[in-house]
């Protein structure tokens, strides 16, 4: 059996990772199974354990580092997120193609573990600074101080495209995820 692909969805904060994801889950058009990153920062209105992410406690987290379980985490704006290694392993070696949706640093630190050819990356890249500013500030669930933290994260982000193969304008929803699904679909095919 041909080992999975591996689809990496990243971007800056508030770009609509997210939102695409969903669009390209919801369409069906592509096989692929979503990846759910484990988390410590609490839940919000309308998230679901286990859905959205793995809500963890501080130690359960710092276990699954210790025990090298990780294919990426970081912290930030005082949480903790990662991707749990074996789990994405284990759809991989089933044939299954994983889509991770994660933050530049965590891409940064897959593409440093993830050594073959049966991966596809994205940038995410909003259609201007100030339509992030906008996405960030339109989900009214954090405080200025961490919406300030997070723009500024992006404003350097926004130049961090190097280590991917393609990047994605994200001015529509459903023609960013379309071109997206198209691409990994000529991947699957072996024609990129």
């Amino acid at each position: 059996m041909k080992k999975g692909l591996l689809v990496i969805l990243s971007g800056p904060s508030g770009v609509g990772k997210g939102t695409v994801r969903n669009q390209i889950m919801k369409a069906g058009r592509v096989d692929l199974v979503y990846s759910i990153s484990m988390t410590t920062r609490e839940i919000r209105e309308k998230e679901t354990n286990g859905v959205e992410y793995y809500f963890v406690t501080p130690e359960e987290f710092q276990r699954n580092i210790d025990n090298d379980n990780f294919l990426e985490w970081a912290d930030f704006v005082g949480h903790r997120y990662g991707t749990p290694k074996d789990k994405v392993e284990e759809l991989r070696n089933q044939g299954k193609n994983v889509l991770l949706e994660i933050e530049i640093n965590g891409a940064n630190q897959v593409f440093s573990k993830v050594n073959d050819d049966r991966v596809i990356s994205f940038f995410l890249m909003p259609p201007n600074f100030k339509a992030l500013e906008d996405r960030i500030r339109k989900r009214k669930s954090e405080s200025e101080e961490v919406i300030q933290a997070r723009l500024e994260k992006g404003r350097k982000e926004m130049n961090m495209t190097e280590n991917y193969d393609y990047i994605i304008k994200n001015d529509k929803v459903e023609r960013a995820a379309r071109e997206i699904e198209d691409l990994i679909k000529r991947k699957l095919k072996g024609k990129i």
